[in-house]
């Protein structure tokens, strides 16, 4: 039809040839072709011009229509793709959510207005095809061949506790000093708690620590300590706010390590979707403002 189009429109198949950038015996062969579907002569050919027939005017002019709606359609999906709209669902690890994403919303929101989030906070690992999430924060490896993880922020693992703690208890200088405080643990997928992980001068200790309280969620862990109950480790990134606000003091600095890498994580088949794309990039730049804060306020 393209080719029909350009051919009554110039009058000539060797000018539309050079303009669609065949060669004249393939046009001839497409508009041949084309005549044999329809049953029709759409064009009156002669030596020296080529005319539309009757039945080729008609034609031409439906498939001027057709083919500009197939244009207008077109020129309509790449105007989506470039200007992010509709839904995105969005799962994320609760304490992630609630200290550094939800607080950062309203900048997403007010850049892509026509970008309707839904968001998940929880501490499990969802099927994201399963449970028709696009795009998920996760802590750590991601092992799936279907998942692709664009790796947007390194961590570092954080010893922290309030003020108050400390003034009751004192403050640890090593990682065997800890043995005499209130440690608050994290519970992994199988019940157990997570061991801690120092490194000094290059080398990495993981001492079996005991611990008084232990929860399953990282934002419940972080809610102890800033009540006073006693010193937890956790990612970087979590604490940045409250070390910020004194309400959290970081402890044994130089035995600090580097924690999980933080990824955004969709399905293989959206990696072009530019609501993923764009949502990575806010959660990376948001990540990277944060990382530098860190970097700046704390000893390395």
């Amino acid at each position: 039809m393209q080719t029909f189009v350009k051919v009554g429109e110039l009058k000539s198949f060797t000018r539309a040839a050079d303009a669609l950038g065949l060669s004249r015996a393939v046009v001839s062969a497409q508009i041949a072709d084309l005549e044999r579907h329809l049953g029709a002569r759409l064009l009156h050919r002669t030596t020296r011009k080529v005319a539309l027939t009757h039945d080729g005017e008609r034609f031409l002019e439906h498939c001027e229509r057709i083919l500009g709606a197939v244009q207008a359609a077109e020129e309509s999906l790449k105007a989506d793709r470039l200007r992010p709209q509709g839904r995105l669902r969005v799962d994320v690890p609760i304490a992630f959510g609630r200290q550094l994403l939800v607080p950062a919303l309203p900048q997403f929101t007010a850049r892509y207005p026509e970008l309707s989030l839904e968001i998940q906070l929880n501490d499990r690992v969802v099927d994201l095809v399963d449970e028709q999430v696009d795009v998920a924060i996760r802590l750590g490896p991601v092992r799936s061949p279907d998942l692709v993880a664009r790796r947007i922020c390194s961590t570092r693992w954080f010893t922290c506790a309030s003020p108050d703690y400390l003034a009751r208890a004192g403050r640890p200088r090593t990682p065997e000093d800890l043995r005499r405080h209130r440690l608050i643990g994290f519970l992994g997928t199988r019940g157990r708690a997570r061991k801690w992980v120092f490194e000094h001068r290059g080398q990495r200790q993981t001492p079996t620590l005991p611990f008084a309280l232990a929860f399953n969620m990282a934002d419940a862990q972080l809610s102890a300590a800033l009540r006073g109950n006693g010193i937890v480790q956790t990612v970087d990134m979590l604490v940045a706010e409250q070390i910020r606000s004194e309400r959290l003091v970081r402890l044994l600095p130089e035995y600090s390590t580097a924690g999980p890498a933080i990824s955004a994580v969709f399905p293989a088949s959206q990696r072009n979707s530019v609501k993923i794309r764009v949502f990575a990039d806010f959660a990376a730049d948001m990540l990277q403002r944060v990382r530098r804060e860190l970097d700046s306020n704390t000893p390395a």
